[in-house]
């Protein structure tokens, strides 16, 4: 980093912890109600705008959400100039739609089950108001299409059961004009009109004329998933990541030992790029954990393995990429190898940030942050449950040691966040001198008791001396002091990509969080510096004009309370000494009547006085003229008092020119 740069990443790290608070759950369970295993959510994604949500369960089902405090938002442009959406409004979603995305198969050559479950949702670029993504379960990934279409009716039958009386027998005749009953996508509310009933007979004389039916298009509209493409048969193991390409045309998807090229338009044929199997499968010492495409360089992509390093590699080196462009790994600690150090090390999860400069990854102890730029080692690490790290054994017993944790940084690349057991889940800032640490839970009461963190700072990016560890807390308990609860895990989450919101999933619960709004903000901010907890700069990095002049008033309001404290502390006493000291000037009675008779007298006798001044005036100009006339025999008094004459006047008319350009010295309001 250059010093610009450092600058700018020391202002933001001014910004205070954010607060967060509890905005909607989806799915809330009842205390004591049974969780279904075909309903636990294991997949989250935002689409790029952050105007949908996406999830995927056990079951094979999508859902989907969509934002609706971004809608009925109208009016002339300087309505709309005058309202601030970013601060006063959140991310707020409603259900859309769902649709079976996977059934459950069976591969007969292999006689093995294939379930259903999401592992992954990617979101694809939009085309005439429909929506694509991609989902994929362990051996199969499915493009689909959503749209709004408008429904279809049929209307003018020649019979309308409505009509049938209990008998069989009809009321009306079948070619009677009155209004017949439209039945949604032809089918009928009471019976089908494909067979006919025993109840049911023609009306005496049958009937006249057959009419066919009309299908009318209403207004209405309907939701409805199609699946374009199934791209299949090119894993031999489970599917573990997909991510588009930013071409908007390919995407990879990647298995324990191989990565395979995708182009979205063919589904009957793929590129293998990486291909780690080796010859002898005894020989195999690691296995590919996540894979993702660089958010704006379509030749690069990254993937984790189970030894804990990240390879970047380029397409544009050859046809198979059995070499990589850039490995990041951490060097191993002397003698901290112990029998979990290899479990623990594996990566679950990997994500570029939105500008592509840096990756997230995330082991089952920490999180790291890397520069794609020095590839000597993370540039922060974070502890995520450091008090696991006892339990280790306990964890490994009952399989836990091998969950995999989910990570996301947020939009600006300022935070980053994760989830732990007991359904919490743990934000970092991770810009150069932040400390922030906060832990979750996902409930409607999520603020828990803060996770004592050292005081040492995180390191800058532009050093590579050191590696800091925060967030580490004391040893057999959980972040809030109580047992942990390994049956109840926060494995997925996603961070909205451009406003700081987090949706996250405990079991079949999604839950959605928010920052507190700016108005709150600028309270807790002025209520930290009038307590001395922040320094008075002209407000938060990044604050808009408005809002930094929220901060000043705050400031001024500091500083007039702090006046106001000195006055009723010291008033008294200096009262009492400064008019002691200035007795001989005070007018008996010293009443209000006195006051307005000296003040009257003041103005007056100075009125009065114009008339000498005016005089006094021109007397000394013309004794300045004289002087100018016989500026021969001019000594250096009288030069020096007409100097001081001329230097009067120019400072006069400085004052002048000040005061009619409103008090401002560099120049006129614009």
């Amino acid at each position: 980093m250059n010093g610009g740069d450092e600058a700018a990443a020391a202002g933001r790290s001014l910004r205070p912890p954010l607060e967060w608070k509890f905005s909607q759950v989806f799915g809330e369970r009842a205390a004591g109600e049974e969780i279904q295993e075909v309903d636990i959510i294991s997949a989250i994604e935002f689409d790029k705008t952050g105007d949908h949500l996406a999830t995927g369960d056990r079951g094979g089902r999508v859902v989907l959400f969509e934002r609706t405090d971004t809608k009925d938002v109208g009016g002339s442009r300087r309505d709309l100039e005058r309202i601030d959406h970013t601060v006063s409004r959140h991310p707020e979603f409603r259900y859309k739609t769902e649709f079976q995305s996977h059934e459950p198969e069976f591969d007969y050559l292999k006689s093995l089950e294939i379930e259903e479950k999401i592992n992954k949702i990617r979101w694809c670029q939009t085309a005439n108001s429909a929506l694509f993504l991609l989902s994929t379960n362990d051996k199969t990934i499915k493009f689909w299409k959503v749209q709004e279409k408008k429904i279809k009716k049929i209307s003018e039958m020649n019979v309308d059961p409505s009509k049938a009386v209990s008998n069989g027998t009809v009321a009306s005749s079948s070619s009677s004009n009155s209004h017949r009953t439209c039945l949604a996508n032809g089918g009928s509310p009471e019976r089908s009109y494909n067979s006919l009933s025993n109840d049911f007979s023609f009306p005496p004389g049958g009937i006249p004329s057959l009419r066919l039916p009309v299908v009318v298009t209403s207004h209405e509209t309907s939701l409805v998933a199609r699946c374009r493409r199934v791209y299949a048969h090119a894993h031999d193991y489970h599917i573990n990541s997909i991510s588009n390409n930013s071409d908007g045309e390919t995407f990879i998807s990647a298995d324990d030992l191989r990565i395979n090229l995708w182009n979205l338009e063919i589904s009957n044929q793929s590129f293998n790029i990486v291909d780690v199997k080796p010859a002898n499968m005894e020989d195999l010492t690691e296995v590919i954990t996540s894979a993702e495409f660089h958010p704006t360089h379509c030749n690069l992509l990254a993937y984790s393995s189970s030894k804990g390093c990240i390879r970047l590699i380029d397409l544009r080196q050859s046809a198979l990429l059995d070499s990589h462009a850039k490995i990041f790994e951490e060097p191993e600690q002397p003698g901290s190898k112990s029998f979990f150090t290899e479990i623990i090390a594996s990566i679950s999860d990997i994500k570029f940030g939105r500008d592509g400069r840096y990756i997230l990854s995330r082991d089952y102890m920490t999180l790291k942050l890397w520069d794609i730029n020095m590839d000597s080692g993370p540039v922060a690490t974070f502890q995520v449950h450091e008090y696991l790290r006892p339990k280790l054994c306990d964890l490994y017993e009952n399989d836990s040691i091998f969950d995999k944790f989910e990570c996301c940084l947020s939009g600006d690349g300022l935070r980053v966040a994760t989830g732990s057991y007991s359904n919490l889940f743990r934000v970092f800032g991770c810009v150069p001198g932040s400390t922030e640490a906060t832990t979750l839970e996902a409930s409607k009461n999520p603020m828990r008791k803060p996770v004592p963190t050292p005081s040492r700072p995180s390191r800058s990016l532009s050093s590579i001396t050191r590696v800091v560890r925060r967030g580490a807390e004391s040893p057999s308990v959980d972040a809030n002091g109580n047992s942990i609860d390994s049956t109840t895990k926060l494995l997925h989450l996603a961070w909205h990509p451009s406003e700081n919101s987090i949706a996250c999933a405990a079991a079949n619960s999604l839950y959605m969080f928010k920052i507190m709004t700016v108005a709150l903000f600028k309270f807790w901010w002025g209520r930290s510096c009038l307590e001395g907890e922040q320094e008075h700069t002209d407000g938060p990095p990044n604050w808009s004009e408005e809002e930094a002049m929220a901060s000043k008033l705050l400031q001024l309001q500091k500083k007039a309370v702090q006046a106001t404290q000195y006055a009723t502390k010291h008033g008294n006493a200096y009262y009492k000494q400064l008019m002691e000291q200035n007795k001989q000037y005070v007018q008996e009675p010293p009443s209000v009547e006195k006051c307005q008779l000296l003040s009257n007298q003041l103005l007056y006798t100075r009125l009065a006085s114009i008339p000498g001044r005016r005089e006094a005036f021109w007397k000394e100009l013309d004794y300045l003229k004289q002087l100018w006339k016989n500026k021969q025999e001019l000594n250096i008094e009288n030069a020096g008092i007409a100097a001081l004459f001329g230097f009067e006047c120019f400072a006069w008319f400085c004052a002048g020119e000040i005061i009619g350009r409103g008090f401002t010295i560099t120049g006129y309001h614009v």
